[in-house]
């Protein structure tokens, strides 16, 4: 149990570390208010000239205060670390950190893959940052919307009032290609790269086909009983995940045991159990 916590805190800590310099070195520097609590910090700075991780430590205090009170003191304090962390990490970092680029479009890539990479560490590692992510299972209390709709509504809001203070509708443009390189990262870093594909098999011939799996490929694959809607016909549907690279021989096996068999392809992004990686 204390190892798996210090892990925790490890991940969380080098996600951390990660969006700091995404912000510190791309985004802020550069106006770029890619939503969130950051991007409103992003916008006081250049407003008043409040240092970025104290605004948004600040901003994140009646969202904590609000989160107990709607959602529970779980919900409300397993946040904390990481927003805590990750406001005087900004601070901290901000002095000693170069600016690598004042070309918008880079620092909006750079910044958002950084952010996106942080972020994702800091969610896999079972964290949070509080934020706009907080603010949005709040809303959903009240209104009923799903988190997601409820993020992009809240990013959506800020990045056009960046626009508006910074007078600058291509930066407002800017933030939104940093919102979806982050959103992308994220889910690289949780999902893990699209390595497997899994293959769905509707055929007459479902026992030659998975024998021919097993022995051809040294692949499992898994049956069960299924009917179509529009013959009624009862028949089995075979289910077996590969590797990209051996995507080719199954088709041949497939269409060698039966020409008329029906397949989905789909992407797979984690395999997790025997033949694939291990979870740990």
């Amino acid at each position: 149990m204390a190892l798996k916590l210090f892990r925790e805190i490890a991940g969380v800590s080098a996600g951390v570390l990660l969006t700091a310099l995404g912000l510190d070195m791309f985004l802020i520097p550069n106006k770029i208010a890619a939503g969130g609590v950051s991007g409103i910090a992003t916008i006081l700075y250049y407003l008043i000239n409040v240092p970025v991780g104290l605004a948004m430590l600040s901003l994140n205090v009646p969202l904590f205060a609000a989160g107990i009170y709607r959602l529970g003191l779980r919900f409300g304090f397993r946040s904390l670390f990481g927003t805590v962390a990750l406001s005087v990490a900004v601070d901290a970092l901000a002095p000693f950190l170069p600016v690598p680029t004042q070309d918008i479009l880079l620092a909006s890539l750079f910044g958002g893959v950084l952010v996106g990479l942080g972020l994702g560490l800091v969610f896999r590692y079972n964290g949070t940052t509080g934020g706009t992510d907080l603010a949005a299972a709040l809303l959903r209390t009240y209104t009923g919307a799903n988190i997601g709709q409820m993020l992009f509504l809240v990013d959506a809001t800020i990045v056009i009032a960046a626009g508006i203070v910074f007078e600058s509708a291509e930066l407002a443009m800017y933030a939104l290609i940093t919102i979806f390189v982050t959103a992308w990262m994220i889910d690289l870093v949780q999902e893990g790269f699209s390595y497997t594909k899994a293959f769905l098999i509707i055929s007459d011939r479902p026992s030659e086909i998975a024998a021919a799996i097993v022995r051809g490929l040294n692949r499992g694959a898994t049956a069960w009983p299924a009917k179509g809607v529009y013959t009624g016909t009862e028949r089995e549907i075979i289910l077996s995940v590969v590797n990209r690279s051996e995507v080719s021989r199954l088709k041949e096996i497939v269409y060698e045991a039966d020409p008329r068999a029906f397949v989905i392809l789909a992407d797979v992004h984690e395999v997790l159990g025997e033949g694939f990686k291990q979870y740990r």
